[in-house]
């Protein structure tokens, strides 16, 4: 298993309980613990982990009542009784690491090649090491090293809209704004752009809750390369370091807050002291099989945010290919796994674009025609993290 985050572990986990003797091999060196904030969640994935044989914490996910929509002024606008449970990245994690030995998960193994053939394959790692198997899963994340092996051409495409993130602890909101954020989903609709707060579990076990906000702004990609450098002029790439981004763009940031959010958005951003930029991509695989070789998560699909489908899509390939390796030899198997599984991300990928098209910098005449479908604040309320349209 190329890859120890959330998607690499669910399927481990699933594969061992399978009767597979699984190593994970993850590039970095520290742990993942406090990586990720709040995350959507499916039945389907608390179902992945009793699969899995994994007790999920009591407080892993928290009851979300509805969601509102809040005017300029801060007043409610709309409101939407619309049920949710949402959890923190850390709270899913963590317990599928517990639960996995030591001795099988190995930090500090950066992959750098891959060799098979008809009977086994080889991971080659850049301290010389090797290792060898029968299948091999990429479960690398958004830069996946497995999947450039075979698509070397594949690259995620900016999606022409950042969102700035932070997280605020329960006890650092005012009573009245307490109420607010910590138990409904709360809406700010600046024009052309997209606020949100999503209530979740405090990330480090507490029996709190915390305030997960999310800004989504529309930012060409020249615009972007600017974000992603630091003050002393180093280029990032597609992501940046939240210590390393400049004061100027965090101070922009703050100021736009000031002229454009509704007074409960702007009093968060207030408390916030080291945001974090996301530059917004998609990634869509036309293969998630090569061989002995399969791909899975942010791996092979990255959906825009809106859908909040990324850790319940990485349990639901981890299952399916497990599924799919119960009936068949490994080539064929992870055939049928593609076969099941590309048309789902496809589907999440088109969901996401639909609903973020309105925010990107520049559009088409067909994003035009979307964003008049999906801008709307009632759509948003009604759409935004539902995945209802996969049951379709």
């Amino acid at each position: 298993m190329i890859g120890g985050s959330v998607g690499g572990l669910f399927a481990a986990h699933l594969l061992r309980k399978a009767g597979w003797d699984v190593a994970v091999f993850e590039r970095a060196a520290g742990g993942l613990g406090d990586r990720g904030t709040g995350i959507g969640t499916r039945a389907e994935l608390f179902a992945a982990m009793q699969r899995a044989g994994i007790a999920a914490e009591d407080t892993a996910g928290i009851d979300v009542s509805g969601r509102v929509g809040l005017g300029p002024d801060g007043r409610i606008i709309h409101q939407r009784p619309l049920r949710a449970v949402t959890s923190a990245w850390s709270r899913i994690w963590r317990p599928l690491r517990q639960a996995w030995p030591d001795e099988c998960y190995a930090v500090g193994k950066t992959l750098v090649g891959i060799e098979q053939n008809e009977e086994n394959v080889s991971a080659v790692f850049d301290d010389g090491s090797r290792v060898g198997g029968d299948l091999l899963v990429g479960a690398d994340g958004l830069h996946s090293t497995v999947r450039a092996q075979y698509l070397p051409e594949l690259a995620p495409r900016d999606a022409g809209y950042v969102a700035w993130r932070g997280l605020v602890e329960a006890d650092a909101l005012s009573p009245k704004l307490a109420a607010l954020m910590l138990h409904r989903m709360v809406f700010g609709f600046p024009d052309g752009e997209l606020m949100l707060s999503i209530p979740m579990p405090a990330p480090r076990g507490e029996e709190k809750r915390a305030c997960h906000f999310v800004w989504f702004r529309p930012a060409a990609e020249s615009a972007l390369a600017g974000l992603c450098t630091d003050a002393g002029g180093k280029r990032h790439g597609v992501s940046i370091p939240p210590p390393l981004i400049r004061p100027e763009p965090i101070a922009a940031m703050r100021a736009a807050a000031e002229r454009l959010l509704p007074p409960q958005f702007r009093a968060v951003i207030r408390m916030i002291d080291e945001p974090i930029l996301q530059p917004i991509y998609d990634l869509e695989t036309p293969h998630m099989a090569f061989g002995r070789v399969a791909i899975v998560g942010d791996a092979a699909f990255v959906a825009r945010p809106h859908v909040a489908a990324g850790v319940a899509k990485a349990a639901d390939d981890a299952a399916a290919l497990v599924g799919a390796l119960a009936h068949d030899d490994v080539a064929p198997a992870l055939r049928r796994f593609e076969a099941a599984r590309v048309p789902v991300g496809r589907r999440i990928i088109e969901r996401a674009r639909h609903l973020g098209a309105y925010l990107q910098a520049t559009q088409t005449a067909e994003e035009r025609a979307r964003s008049q479908r999906h801008s709307i604040p009632e759509a948003v309320l009604a759409e935004t993290a539902v995945l209802d349209f996969l049951r379709e």
